[in-house]
């Protein structure tokens, strides 16, 4: 197995086509269709939440920021997959990838995020007297500052792991860079950069997945001092659909940044990306956005003009 260094290294090699094969357009017009409407929901989403005066609280406050941080991570990302559906293998330099690396690991920043949430309806649902002065504009933007930072820091930490690595003259990928697939094509001993990745991964993930675990407990136990079993039930409801986002997203981050570099391989690299950069963000959608009665009636009403002034 050939070895260089970052100094003679050209880059990585994207299999753009011969991920597909034969099918590789009929992909890509499946992936572009999902890309496109998440993408336009996403900013469609902001901008009503922003423009919208129903929805200046702090529940959609959070949400407008969702919505941005998916649209950021999936720009530095899917466009350049989608391109190498279309034009087959691509080359792609050192520096790019280290790009795509720093999009893929700042994404954790909807870890965080998904936090934020949780705690905001905790305290909407356990103590909807003192909502109002505790979760006010100050505390929720200083929220959102910190998720995003520490999103940045994480992305930034983990490419800076990756960064000074030697490579394999083998260095085929598919579809986009992330931690995984770079890991495994890199030469000799990442024994440490390996611990690196795995303790960032889980203080993030065991950090934030308990405190989202500790919030349900104590939301499950108000949900079931409510008197009206109809009550009950529609709580549930929401809940189960909330955790399953939160079970997937959690699911996903574990396989991807906490498996040894000896259990990875390039086929289930290939369902990983397309899950994580086209199916999480159109599921976080449809749970957190669309399903939401205001937003539904925020989009009607800017769709029919009424909002936007025509």
């Amino acid at each position: 197995m050939g070895q260089t260094n970052a100094n003679s290294w050209k880059g990585f090699v994207f299999l753009g086509s011969s991920s597909f094969g034969e099918l590789q357009f009929l992909f890509f017009a499946l992936f572009l269709s999902l890309y496109l409407v998440t993408l336009t929901s996403n900013i469609f989403i902001i901008i009503v939440i922003w423009l919208d005066c129903h929805l200046h609280t702090p529940m959609y406050f959070f949400f407008s920021f969702r919505s941005f941080s998916e649209t950021g991570y999936t720009l530095g990302i899917i466009p350049r997959m989608l391109s190498g559906l279309v034009m087959g293998d691509q080359a792609i330099s050192y520096v790019g990838c280290t790009a795509h690396m720093f999009f893929s690991a700042s994404a954790c920043t909807n870890c965080f995020l998904l936090v934020v949430i949780r705690f905001d309806r905790y305290v909407a649902i356990c103590a909807p007297l003192h909502y109002a002065s505790y979760v006010n504009h100050t505390f929720c933007t200083q929220l959102v500052d910190i998720s995003f930072l520490s999103g940045y820091l994480f992305g930034l930490g983990m490419t800076l792991v990756i960064f000074p690595l030697q490579f394999c003259s083998s260095h085929e990928i598919q579809l986009f860079c992330d931690m995984s697939p770079v890991l495994s094509l890199a030469y000799g001993d990442t024994g440490l950069s390996g611990l690196g990745i795995c303790i960032l991964s889980l203080l993030v993930i065991l950090v934030s997945f308990s405190f989202i675990t500790i919030i349900y407990a104590y939301m499950l136990a108000a949900i079931l001092r409510i008197p009206s079993m109809e009550g009950q039930k529609k709580a549930f409801s929401t809940c189960a659909l909330h955790l399953t986002v939160v079970i997937v997203h959690y699911g996903y981050a574990s396989f991807m940044y906490l498996q040894p570099k000896s259990s990875y391989s390039l086929e289930h690299d290939q369902l990983i990306a397309v899950t994580r950069t086209v199916v999480i963000p159109l599921l976080n959608l449809i749970v957190y956005s669309l399903r939401n009665q205001a937003v539904q009636t925020a989009l009607r009403s800017a769709f029919q003009g009424r909002l936007l002034g025509k």
